[in-house]
């Protein structure tokens, strides 16, 4: 599947997507999530792969998103017990190789945001520290809302790439 082909694809189809995972998972910021997450997986399918029906194979990948969406949101749902149920919680407080360990990660993280270009790494920063949607992020550096998703992409795969090497 081409670039080009998947931005088109992209343009098209990101309104049904969002409403689609809109109903599923009854979030605004988890819908968007998992629409990136969708487009991303489209990304890394092969080339030389033929997808007859790319409309059908967007929604069958998105389907498998909010699959695995749902089955995390259950697990998390039975890690968090309110208080009033009178449960005593563990102690949470890294000892100090964690948080050595912590630091160690968080610095090549950050020196892989480092690595990216300029603008790309605006873009990233300005979504993920500072909580930014798609549209505000194209307003406030005068470019279009599918670049903002490219950068977005970019830095994700390259922060992904990055985080698979520290962790394995």
């Amino acid at each position: 599947m081409t670039t080009t082909f998947l931005q088109a694809l992209h343009r098209m189809e990101e309104g049904r997507l969002k409403r689609f995972f809109q109903r599923r998972l009854r979030n605004r910021e988890d819908a968007a999530d998992a629409t990136q997450e969708t487009f991303l997986r489209m990304i890394e399918v092969p080339q030389s792969t033929i997808i007859e029906n790319p409309q059908a194979y967007l929604f069958q990948v998105a389907k498998s998103v909010a699959r695995a969406a749902s089955a995390r949101r259950a697990a998390e749902t039975g890690l968090f017990v309110p208080e009033e149920a009178g449960c005593v919680s563990a102690d949470d407080t890294p000892g100090p190789e964690r948080i050595v360990l912590g630091r160690q990660q968080l610095l090549l993280m950050a020196k892989a945001i480092e690595q990216l270009p300029n603008r790309c790494q605006e873009v990233f920063i300005l979504s993920r520290l500072h909580g930014l949607a798609n549209g505000e992020i194209a307003v406030r550096l005068g470019i279009s809302r599918n670049m903002v998703e490219k950068h977005i992409i970019r830095a994700l795969l390259h922060c992904r790439k990055v985080r698979a090497e520290i962790f394995f």
